[in-house]
Parts: structure tokens; sequence; C-alpha cells
């Protein structure tokens, strides 16, 4: 795991000096707003697609029309707002992990949520959802702690495992987007939209390569505003969006419903709870590491109180259960710039957003295949992060390699084959259906078996992993 930074960081994110003469670390820099705002930007088109997502196909999912969806999607868009910053800036030594941390609806819960609504009766589907959800929150908050005081099961090798999956296991979402983010059209996969994300690409790395300083850094940004602005003479930037869309729209609460408690439907949801915390403590530790901030136990714990709070609160005004948004831990890993403060931006552009759709379509304009080639880019480099972690927890050793490459091998066997645990209880195959939750589970097992039972040290490699 990280260590604190002892002095000043490599490249772009060296740690600036207080007028005090004191260092700060890069996490608490305030930036510029000309340097924060851009930074901000790109935080917020990484994960805008992300944060709709869940809405989007639910809505549709249980027939909602137009106004309704617009509710929605706002509704998600303000919960992660409030979220983000609750998580950037903190409350104390309640909640907030206090790293450039970023909280949105995840979309791993819209598979089981898709269940429930499929056996509940029209009328009662978002009801029996957010009842469920409300419940995950509980859940969350109460088991959150927990997981603050295992931390000591999830050493270098154990986090490089789950970083690499997390960027291994996103790729196929940027790929989809590549293609024209619909795969029920006609025209998935046309070379129109291979093309787009092929120039939107191709941008980024011309400006890492030949960039420099700041604009360098802001190559993410810089490539899909090109690639949007080339999609415009082929017809493929949709600009419908701006005409619908209401100028405001603040969510009120239960617009759709008192919540209904239905067993089935809590169980699932608060299993799913279970993957999320998963998959937002690897994100936590993740950025400890890329950022050189330790993340120990306490910090866990405020991050997924975080969590529990937003997914507790969410069904209110409409929200889906809350997790980390790795996608933008492949912001932080591309541009170099780790500031909590330029995500806290992004939080506050989100409930703005949220609170006034009309803005919000205006981010929407950038189409699928844009973001599908700055993807490639972002999830690429989170495996690239995981890699580097690897590399420094003692690959030396064949107990580790064993540990290492049975692990790989689970995350990827949802990927490889989706249908591989179709036999499999639905308990089972929500958890190992996740390949970063099956990874991270067999790497900590797999840990406890070489590193921890029955032997304090195997030896110097191992002790170093452990």
């Amino acid at each position: 795991m990280a260590q604190p930074a002892t002095g000043p960081a490599k490249g772009p994110c060296t740690t600036p000096p207080t007028a005090a003469g004191t260092a700060v670390h890069p996490v608490d820099e305030k930036l510029p707003p000309s340097r924060l705002v851009p930074a901000a930007l790109q935080h917020i088109a990484a994960m805008y697609a992300g944060v709709v997502t869940p809405p989007l196909i639910i809505g549709q999912a249980v027939g909602l029309d137009t106004a309704g969806m617009t509710r929605l999607i706002a509704a998600s868009l303000l919960i992660a707002g409030l979220a983000t910053l609750l998580q950037t800036l903190g409350a104390g030594r309640f909640a907030g992990n206090r790293l450039p941390f970023v909280n949105a609806a995840s979309s791993a819960g819209i598979a089981p949520m898709l269940a429930i609504a499929e056996n509940t009766a029209p009328g009662h589907q978002l009801p029996a959802i957010y009842g469920a959800v409300i419940v995950a929150g509980v859940f969350c908050l109460a088991v959150g702690p927990f997981f603050g005081r295992l931390l000591r099961f999830f050493p270098p090798l154990v986090t490089g495992v789950v970083i690499t999956l997390i960027g291994v296991t996103l790729m196929p979402v940027p790929v989809g987007w590549a293609q024209g983010g619909d795969a029920t059209a006609d025209d998935f996969g046309a070379m129109k939209y291979l093309a787009l994300a092929a120039f939107t690409l191709v941008v980024i790395l011309l400006i890492q390569r030949f960039g420099r300083g700041f604009v360098k850094q802001t190559a993410l940004l810089a490539g899909m505003f090109a690639g949007t602005l080339a999609a415009v003479p082929f017809g493929l930037a949709d600009f419908s969006a701006l005409g619908s869309a209401p100028v405001a729209a603040l969510p009120t609460p239960f617009s759709f419903g008192a919540p209904e408690f239905q067993p089935a439907a809590i169980l699932s949801l608060c299993i799913v709870m279970l993957v999320l915390m998963t998959e937002s403590s690897a994100g936590m530790l993740a950025l400890g590491e890329i950022c050189e901030r330790r993340t120990d136990g306490a910090t866990i714990t405020r991050g997924l109180r975080t969590d529990g709070i937003a997914t507790l609160l969410g069904p209110v005004f409409g929200g889906f259960p809350t997790s980390a948004f790795a996608q933008n831990v492949g912001v932080v890993t591309l541009t170099g710039v780790r500031s909590r403060h330029v995500v806290a931006a992004a939080g506050g552009a989100l409930l703005v957003l949220g609170a006034f759709p009309v803005l919000g379509a205006v981010v929407s304009l950038v189409p699928m295949p844009v973001l599908g080639g700055a993807g490639i880019v972002l999830f690429g480099s989170i495996a690239v992060s995981g890699i580097r972690t690897l590399a420094e927890a003692g690959l030396d050793d064949s107990s580790n390699i064993v540990l290492v490459a049975v692990a790989l091998g689970a995350g990827i066997v949802p990927l490889a084959a989706p249908g591989f645990y179709a036999g499999f209880p639905s308990w089972a195959q929500t958890v190992l259906g996740s390949g970063i939750s099956a990874g991270a589970l067999v790497a900590v097992l797999l840990n406890l078996f070489f590193h921890h039972l029955g032997t304090h040290s195997r030896n110097a490699v191992a002790l170093k992993s452990s």
C-alpha cells in the first residue's frame, strides 16, 4: 500500500510549497480557476454517460414518459453531485474519504433492479426498487466499518490485482461506445463510428506526444472536443436534447411513489451492495496508490459511510445505489491532477446540471464514439496502474505468481464467458458475475492461504507483499 508522500511527487503533480514554505500534498492543492475548470470538465465528461445510464435504462424498463425520464436523470445527477461533494470535502471524522473520488449511481445495480421491475406489477416497480435501495443503504452503513478493519487483507499484491481488473473489465464499455453505443441499432459497429473513435484517440495521443505542461494534462478534454467538432459535419452529433430539455427541474420527494419493501428485492440489492462496497474499497485503495496518500481503515470507513448515506437518501428524490466511479480514477491517473478540490468542483457542477437539465444536455452532446475513443485511454490507464502496483509486490516469489494468476483468471472469466455462472444460485451470480468482485474475493482468500494461515512470514518477499 502506498505510504504518505515524503517529498515532491514526480511529473506534473510536484508538491507545491505554501506561503509559509511547508509542502502541500497534491490531493489538498487548490488550483487556480484556469487549471481547475478544465480539469473538472474532464471528470464531468468522463462520468456523465455513466451517471445517466442507470436512470435511462431503468426509466425505459418501467415505461416512464419523457418528463419522468427527465426527473429521473436530474435526480441521478443531483445525488451524484451531493455524494461527490461529501466524499471529497468530508464531514469531520464521520464521512468522506477526502480523495479525488467520484460517487454516483452504479451500473452494477442495473441488472437486479431490472429483475425487480420484471417481477413487480406495473405502477409498483419503482417503489419496490426504491424500498430495496433504502434498505441496502442502511445495510451499507451498518457493515461499512468492518470493511475498514479488514484493510490488512488488502496488501499491494491484492490491490494490484483489483486495480488491474478494474481497467480490464471496464474495457468493453468504451468498445461499445466506439461502435455507436446502441447494440440494437442496425448500424452498430459501422465504420463511421469507429473512424470517429479512432480520430478522437489519435488527437489524444498527439497531444500527449507533443503537448507540454497543462496542455498535455488536458489531452482528454481536447480530444473529446475535437471529436465532437469532427462529428458535426457528418451528422453524428445530436443537438435535439437542447431543444427538448426543460430549463429547470428540481426533483420532489417520492415523486415516483412511496417506497415498498419486498423481501426478495431487498435481499438482491443487499448482495449488490456488498459488491459495490468491495469495488468502492478497491477504488479508494487504488486512489491511495495513485495519489501517494495512505488509505487506512478509517478512510475506507468514511468513504463507505458516504456510499451508504447517498444510497439511503437517493431514493427519496429518485436515485439508485451509489458507489465509486472507476473511470474517474483513470482521469486522475492520466492527467496527473490529484487535487480533490477539482473533483469537488465537478461534484458542484453535477448539482447544477441536475437542477438545470438544459445545461446537462450540453454535456450529453458528446457523441458515444468520441467517448469510446477517450475511454480506451482512460480504462487502459487504470490497468497500467494495477500492473505498476503488482511490479512492486514481490512477483519473484512463486506463491505470489500463482496468487496473481488465479485471481486474474477468476476476474476475467465473466468477461470471457458471460454465461459461465448461469447455473449458479442468483446470489452467487451477482457476486461472481462481476470480474472485479470475483477477482478481489479470490485474491483475498489466496492471500490468506499463502501468507496468513499457519505462518507469520514465509520469506522476505512474501512479507513484503503481505
